[in-house]
């Protein structure tokens, strides 16, 4: 399979339909933009592990696509841990009325991210290199980010607490992970302030995989 064949953009197409969204030949071609680019800088540079075209289209693309409804149209959102653009350039892709900071503490992957901003002319979107820590110093951007999402994440306590002061009032936190236990959960339950949020578990599979995945969000109460 090539990246950008029909039968590449056919495995997104249909595998979006399963997560309920509508993929369009545009769309796909700019996620095909996107993930050659992806091959051709992850040659020199580590920006992930996946190798393969049908590897790229479901981990990356679908996976990140698993996300879109539970992020509002119009809304301002902040893609910690960016790394090769995933989850934040497909879901502005499809939903183009997103505002999108993408965030990375890797150089390396920040000049990617800029690289595809500008190959794909996506308005209202900027890449950042620094980290969730920093990044909530400064004042300009504390509390102003209705959806703060990250793939790229150690722990789940670890990013709230990265997230919660750029986060609007009435924002939502969203996580993707492989799988969620409820250690983990019990562990964010006991470190968040008392009825700051209300955290949801979302499960989903992604085409030729077995294993369910879970997104979890966190609505803030404020």
């Amino acid at each position: 399979m090539e990246i950008g064949s029909r039968q590449w953009q056919n495995l997104i197409i249909n595998g979006a339909q399963e997560l309920d969204i509508t993929i369009d030949e545009r769309i796909c071609a700019a996620f095909a933009a996107h993930a050659a680019e992806l091959f051709h800088w992850n040659r020199k540079f580590n920006l992930t592990a996946i190798s393969d075209a049908r590897g790229i289209a479901i981990r990356h693309f679908l996976d990140s696509l698993a996300a879109a409804k539970f992020v509002p149209d119009r809304s301002r959102m902040l893609d910690i841990g960016s790394g090769g653009g995933f989850p934040g350039i497909p879901l502005k892709i499809v939903k183009s009325s997103l505002s999108v900071f993408l965030i990375d503490g890797t150089r390396k992957k920040v000049n990617f991210l800029k690289h595809m901003i500008r190959l794909l002319d996506l308005d209202q979107c900027e890449a950042l290199h620094i980290r969730a820590e920093n990044f909530a110093h400064h004042t300009e951007f504390a509390n102003s980010f209705d959806v703060i999402i990250s793939r790229a994440l150690s722990d789940l306590t670890s990013f709230v607490k990265a997230a919660t002061p750029l986060l609007a009032r009435h924002g939502r936190i969203v996580a993707l992970k492989g799988q969620v236990d409820q250690k983990e959960l019990a562990a964010l339950r006991a470190n968040m302030p008392p009825h700051q949020f209300v955290p949801q578990v979302q499960l989903y599979r992604l085409p030729s995989d077995p294993h369910r995945r879970s997104i979890v969000i966190l609505k803030s109460l404020d």
